[in-house]
């Protein structure tokens, strides 16, 4: 079941990004930074924040009462969306899973938001991430943007670290 989070998914929800990025855990999956960056992915404020913001929209994936997925959808202006966040358990990686939260993502852009394009940045080293994007009709703009570097709320980078932008028509 894919449904909106809520204030009261806050917990779980930290519970499940930091360990499908950071550390040992995030080394079960493919999709990790683990060894890119150390420190925290998110807090439980910012997810708060999110949660709360009328133009954010956290879906997450439930089996049964674990939660196991989870992708943002953030309106972006001028028919687009930006996807973000998209965090699968490290031991339910490569079983679809992120596929269904990416079209989630894109059908709650769609009918919510009103968009027509959904754009993400990937963090430029992380290629085998960006042809997965890439395989699922996801395309590199050309454009890069920096990382944060000197923001520990966003981890603590091992190495100068940049991000690609991908976007994709979903209209």
């Amino acid at each position: 079941m894919i449904r909106v989070a809520t204030p009261a998914d806050i917990p779980a929800l930290h519970a499940l990004v930091e360990s499908a990025f950071r550390g040992d855990s995030a080394r079960g999956g493919w999709t990790h930074e683990a060894d890119l960056l150390d420190g925290q992915r998110t807090d439980p404020a910012a997810l708060a924040d999110a949660i709360a913001d009328p133009d954010r929209t956290i879906l997450i994936a439930l089996d049964g009462d674990a939660l196991i997925g989870c992708v943002e959808a953030k309106r972006a202006g001028m028919g687009r969306s930006a996807l973000g966040m998209l965090s699968v358990r490290p031991d339910r990686q490569a079983t679809g899973l992120g596929r269904r939260l990416v079209a989630a993502a894109e059908a709650y852009a769609r009918t919510e938001h009103g968009a027509t394009r959904m754009e993400m940045t990937v963090i430029a080293a992380r290629g085998e991430l960006i042809a997965w994007y890439e395989r699922l009709g996801y395309a590199r703009t050309g454009e890069t943007r920096p990382f944060p570097m000197d923001d520990p709320r966003f981890g603590l980078p091992r190495m100068a670290l940049s991000f690609v932008v991908l976007d994709r028509n979903i209209g």
